[in-house]
Parts: C-alpha cells; structure tokens; sequence
C-alpha cells in the first residue's frame, strides 16, 4: 500500500465528493460542497488528501483565522481506518498549521462520537469547556 498525502486540487473533487457521502452521510451535502469551494477562495485553509491507487481515500480541511487554527472533516474510508492514515493527515495538517503560524489548534467533534474523542486523545487533543454554537447563513 502507497498512500500518499497532498495538497487538494479540482481534479478531486469527484472523489472528496463521494467519500463525504460515504463517511459522513449525517452531514448535509453543502458542507462538503462549501469546504471544497470555500478552501480554494482562501490562503489560510489547508485541504490534504489521502490517496491509494489513484483514489480519494481520506481527507482533512484545516483553516487558521490568525488567532487559532481549526480541523474539519477528517474522513478516511473504512477499509483504510486501521491503517494510520487519519493520524497521517491530522499530522501532516498541524505541521503546515505551524509553518503558517498557528500556535494552537481547535476542532469539534459530536459529543455522542466516543470513537474520534478517543482518536483525538491519542494525538494529544484535550476536552475544553466550551459551547458550540452556529448559525447558517442563506446566500442570495
């Protein structure tokens, strides 16, 4: 197995596309359409893509604001999930997070997904008494 990690470009969008629906099928579709579009409108955001035989087979966006950076998105197939490929991309994207400056990193995760609370624990990742909150915003 040859995975190789990179830096997203348009010809994976096919393939981000139907790993967000296979590995994140909870998650409205806009949110992909939105990460993918929205990454390629800014400096600060890092899209990294797992691939294994020409196929998109995980996936991390990472974005700093100048203050903190943020992951989103982590997704692997599940056939690669025991193979470190999600440790792989979520190294690879806090390493470019420090090139560019960022110092500390925030993510969230549903609380009810005991699975990546432990996989973000093993990385060094610590629970913080926050409140999540958000809002969409219509456009048009």
């Amino acid at each position: 197995m040859a995975i190789k990690i990179s830096t997203y470009d348009d010809s994976h969008l096919p393939g981000l596309e139907a790993l967000w629906k296979q590995c994140l099928p909870d998650d409205p579709l806009w949110e992909a359409a939105d990460g993918a579009q929205s990454a390629s409108r800014s400096q600060s955001t890092i899209r990294l893509v797992a691939i294994d035989a020409g196929e998109v087979i995980g996936s991390v966006i990472a974005g700093y604001d100048g203050h903190r950076g943020w992951l989103y998105a982590l997704t692997v197939l599940p056939a690669y999930r025991f193979d470190h490929v999600a440790t792989t991309l979520v190294i690879e994207a806090e390493k470019k997070l420090r090139e560019i400056g960022c110092t500390k990193i925030n993510l969230q995760i549903r609380g009810s997904n005991a699975r990546a609370q432990q996989f973000y624990r093993a990385l060094g990742y610590a629970t913080e008494d926050r409140i999540s909150m958000g809002k969409r915003l219509e456009v048009g």
